[in-house]
C-alpha cells in the first residue's frame, strides 16, 4: 500500500470569458460565464476538472472538499467522491456544492489516468470509438442573420448533422417569434439535419402541448424542457400527449432526482451534465439507471469534460456542443477536439487523461480568483 500514491493537494482558479454577444435563452440571458477549474496533484501527476458555476464552488472545493481527498489513495476515486458528498452534509448538497464536487472527481478521474498512462476512456473501458454531438446555441437574442450563420457552421463547415436552438422566448410570451425561428432553422439547415429545441421550462403545460404540435410541423424531434423539470408530473404528462420526444435533466444534481426523473416517466431521453450532478462518478451511475429502464442519456454541455465518459456508456444518445463551452475549452485548453462528419473520438492520440491542459498564457486574462 504504501507505493500507491495519494492525493497531495487540491487547487482551484476561476475563470470568467465574456460572450461574444448578448445571449439569452427563454428564461435567463447572460453576457459571460465562469468556469470553475480544480487540479488535483498526486504522485507527481496533476489532473484538472471543472465545473460552469459561480465562483463560490471555489471556496466549497477550498473549505471543505480538499481536506476530504488529500491523503487519500489516488486510485480510489469513488471512496472519494463519497467523502465529498459527505463532507457537504451540513452545507446542502444540490446546487453549488455538487457541481464543485464534479470539478474535484474530473479532476481526480483525469489525475489516476494519468498515473496509468491512458487515455481516460480507457481507463474506463470504451463501449463505442466515436461520441455524436449536436450543434447547440441558437439563443433568442440572435438575430435571423446570426441564427443562419450558426446552423451553416455547424451543418457546412463542421458536418454535424443535428442542431438545437432556444425557444420560449421572454418565459413563452413571444410564441409567434418561436414558430417564426424554428421555420428558418428549417429552412437554412434543409429536411435532412436533424432539429431540436430547448424551451428552458419556459412555457406552461397547456402552451408546450400546443407549441409541440407546431414544432412536429417542422420535423422537431427533440423538445427539451417544455416545462420546468421541477414537474415531473407535468412533465410526464407532456411526454405522453406530444408528438416528438421531451426530454430534461439538466438540473440533476444527485443520484436519486435522475431515479425520480425516470420512474415518473417523464423523459424519452435522459440529460446529464458531469458538471454538475457529481462528476463522472455519478454521471456513469445516472446512464446506469437510464440503461436500465430501456433509456438513453445524453451529456448537457461542457462536451470535452464529458467526451470520455460519453464513449464509455452504450445507452449514450450524443453530447452538446454548446457554443459558449466549446468556446471557452478552445481559449483556455490545449488538446481539445474538433467534430469530423458530427462526432468526435476522445483518446484517438493516446493522450492520457482527458487530454486537456490549460494553456496559462491564453487563460491568465480571463482569471479572476
Amino acid at each position: 500500500m504504501s507505493d500507491i500514491p495519494v492525493v497531495d493537494r487540491v487547487d482551484t482558479a476561476v475563470f470568467t470569458v465574456p460572450t461574444d454577444a448578448p445571449e439569452a435563452d427563454g428564461t435567463l440571458n447572460w453576457d459571460s460565464t465562469t468556469l470553475v477549474l480544480a487540479t488535483v496533484d498526486c504522485g507527481g501527476a496533476t489532473g484538472l476538472g471543472y465545473t460552469y458555476a459561480p465562483a463560490a464552488a471555489a471556496r466549497v472545493i477550498d473549505d471543505l472538499l480538499a481536506d476530504a481527498v488529500t491523503g487519500s489513495p489516488a486510485l480510489d476515486v469513488p471512496r472519494m467522491n463519497e467523502d465529498m458528498h459527505r463532507a457537504v452534509r451540513n452545507a446542502g448538497l444540490p446546487g453549488v456544492a455538487a457541481q464543485a464536487i464534479a470539478a474535484v472527481d474530473i479532476a481526480l478521474w483525469d489525475c489516476k489516468a494519468r498515473l496509468l498512462d491512458l487515455p481516460l476512456v480507457r481507463l474506463l473501458g470504451a463501449a463505442r470509438d466515436d461520441v455524436p454531438v449536436y450543434g447547440s446555441g441558437g439563443f433568442t437574442t440572435y438575430d435571423d442573420d446570426q441564427q443562419e450563420r450558426q446552423l451553416r457552421g455547424w451543418v457546412q463547415e463542421d458536418g454535424i448533422p443535428r442542431v438545437k436552438i432556444k425557444i420560449a422566448e421572454s418565459w413563452g410570451r413571444r410564441e409567434e417569434r418561436d414558430r417564426q425561428r424554428v421555420a428558418q432553422a428549417r429552412a437554412v439547415i434543409g429536411d435532412t439535419t436533424e432539429l431540436y429545441v430547448d424551451a428552458n421550462g419556459g412555457y406552461g403545460a397547456k402552451q408546450a402541448l400546443r407549441v409541440s404540435g407546431a414544432l412536429a410541423d417542422e420535423g422537431v424531434t427533440w423538445f427539451e424542457e417544455p416545462v420546468s423539470s421541477d414537474h415531473l408530473i407535468t412533465l410526464a404528462a407532456i411526454r405522453d400527449q406530444a408528438p416528438l420526444e421531451v426530454t430534461a435533466g439538466e438540473y440533476g444534481y444527485t443520484l436519486p432526482y435522475f431515479d425520480h426523473m425516470l420512474a415518473a416517466g417523464a423523459v424519452d431521453c435522459l440529460q446529464a451534465d458531469v458538471t454538475r450532478c457529481g462528476g463522472i462518478t455519478v454521471w456513469l451511475r445516472a446512464a446506469a439507471l437510464a440503461q436500465a429502464r430501456g433509456i438513453d442519456i445524453s451529456g448537457h454541455c461542457a462536451p470535452h469534460a464529458h467526451a470520455h465518459a460519453a464513449a464509455a456508456v452504450p445507452n449514450l444518445r450524443h453530447l452538446e456542443w454548446f457554443h459558449d463551452h466549446v468556446r471557452i475549452e478552445r481559449i483556455l485548453f490545449d488538446g481539445v477536439l474538433a467534430p469530423d462528419r458530427g462526432t468526435i473520438t476522445p483518446g484517438a492520440d493516446g493522450t492520457p487523461g482527458l487530454g486537456l491542459t490549460l494553456n496559462t498564457k491564453r487563460a491568465q486574462p480571463y482569471r479572476v480568483a
